[in-house]
C-alpha cells in the first residue's frame, strides 16, 4: 500500500531498462531505486547523493524482491520511506507498483561518507529536512514496520545500520 510510503516518484520504463528476456533487468530495478532515491533526498533541500549537507552517501547494501515483470512503456510509482535513522546511516524502503500492483520491493543502506577523509560521518540534517525523514520514518511505523503484504520480514536488519553507536 503505497499511503505507507511518505514520498512518491513516478517512473516510466525506457529502452535502457529492458533486457534479453523483453522484459526490466534487475539492474534496472536498482537504478529505478536510485532515481528515487535522488529525488527524495533533492527534496529534502539541496541535497545529492554525493552532498549531503558536508558529506556524501555509500550504498553498502541492497535488497531487491521481484514480484511482477515489468515492460517497456510502463508507467510505474516508487514508494519510498526511511525506515531507519541512525547518527552516521539510515535505511530507506521502496516499493514499486504498476497499476496498483506491486512490481518490486526494496532496501538500500545508506552511510554517510566523508570522501575528503574516506571514513564514515554523522548525517548533518537541518531541523526541517530531520523532521521531513522522521515523518516518512512515522510512516513506516504506523504502517507496520518492515513486514511485506505476506506478513513476513523484508530481510533480516541490514547490518550496515548499526556502523554507528547511535
Amino acid at each position: 500500500m503505497m499511503n505507507r510510503f511518505g514520498f512518491l516518484f513516478s517512473y516510466r520504463v525506457g529502452v535502457a531498462d529492458i533486457n534479453y528476456g523483453g522484459h526490466v533487468a534487475n539492474s534496472a530495478v536498482l537504478n529505478i531505486f536510485q532515481d528515487a532515491r535522488i529525488a527524495f533526498l533533492a527534496s529534502l533541500g539541496p541535497y545529492s547523493e554525493v552532498d549531503l549537507g558536508g558529506c556524501g552517501v555509500i550504498m553498502p547494501e541492497a535488497h531487491v524482491y521481484y514480484r511482477q515483470e515489468m515492460f517497456m512503456g510502463d508507467e510505474l510509482v516508487v514508494g519510498l520511506r526511511v525506515s531507519e535513522l541512525k547518527r552516521s546511516s539510515f535505511c530507506l524502503d521502496y516499493r514499486i507498483e504498476r497499476q496498483g500492483q506491486v512490481t518490486a520491493e526494496g532496501q538500500t543502506v545508506l552511510v554517510c561518507f566523508d570522501y575528503k577523509s574516506v571514513n564514515h560521518a554523522e548525517c548533518r540534517w537541518s531541523s526541517k529536512q530531520r523532521l521531513m525523514v522522521l515523518r516518512t520514518l512515522e510512516l513506516f511505523v504506523l504502517g507496520g514496520g518492515g513486514v511485506n503484504d505476506a506478513g513476513h520480514d523484508r530481510c533480516p536488519r541490514p547490518r550496515a545500520c548499526v556502523f554507528d553507536n547511535g
